[in-house]
């Protein structure tokens, strides 16, 4: 039973982290994070596609 508990953790866990980019451009109210969501589940698992998508997530838009 401690197997499946340990499972889920596991699975939860690496969900986040493969969801982070889009997570943090939702919690910074980032204007693309539509398009960030898009690039993160689609190309996400290419490592590259990954990384593109949390630095984009980072940047920040000025208001004018």
């Amino acid at each position: 039973m401690a197997n499946v508990f340990t499972g889920i953790f596991w699975l939860l866990a690496l969900m986040f982290l493969y969801f982070l980019p889009y997570i943090n451009a939702h919690e910074k109210g980032h204007p693309q994070k539509e398009a960030i969501g898009c690039i993160n589940l689609f190309l996400g698992w290419t490592f590259i596609g990954w990384v593109v998508a949390l630095a984009w997530s980072c940047t920040t838009q000025k208001k004018e």
